[in-house]
């Protein structure tokens, strides 16, 4: 699991059916406590070190929800699921799996979920002088200056990436 860069990242309105519809095609909305996290692992007791293991840290310590670690206010938390390699310089990767909080502000240098002229995308949020750009971290895609006649809102702030290893 890796965190998002910035994790005091926006509590907007919630987009359209058509907007929602839209977006399957990008990104596919879960639920929190529907799939992934509402099962609880075991924890093992220390930290696990990068170098050589210890054997006296082989047992657990207790009980750990993957719920309670990643999902900080559950009413407006939401999984989505990664399309496309444009956050991969973030090590968002295609198929990944989005953790978007959507009560928390977005703040200049968060990973965000944008609705952008009806259409969902994940990208870094930048706040410049000439107003807000949407970054993608991958170098085939240019940013995107947000124009005052443009459709533009910040869906969610990404609190946590996870993927395979």
């Amino acid at each position: 699991m890796q965190a998002a860069i910035h994790p005091r990242c926006a509590d907007r309105p919630v987009p359209s059916r058509q907007v929602l519809r839209a977006a399957r095609g990008l990104l596919s909305l879960t639920y929190p406590n529907k799939e992934l996290f509402h099962r609880q692992c075991a924890l093992l007791r220390g930290a696990v070190p990068a170098g050589f293991p210890s054997p006296a840290d082989d047992y657990v310590e207790q009980r750990i929800s993957l719920d309670e670690h990643l999902v900080r206010h559950p009413e407006s938390t939401f999984f989505m699921r990664v399309a496309g390699d444009s956050m991969r310089g973030l090590g968002i990767f295609d198929g990944d799996l989005l953790v978007v909080d959507r009560s928390l502000p977005a703040a200049h240098g968060c990973v965000v979920i944008a609705v952008l002229d009806g259409e969902f995308t994940v990208k870094q949020l930048l706040h410049t002088a000439e107003g807000q750009v949407l970054r993608a971290a991958h170098p085939d895609y240019p940013d995107l200056h947000i124009k005052p006649e443009q459709d533009f809102s910040i869906w969610g702030v990404v609190r946590w990436n996870v993927h395979k290893v």
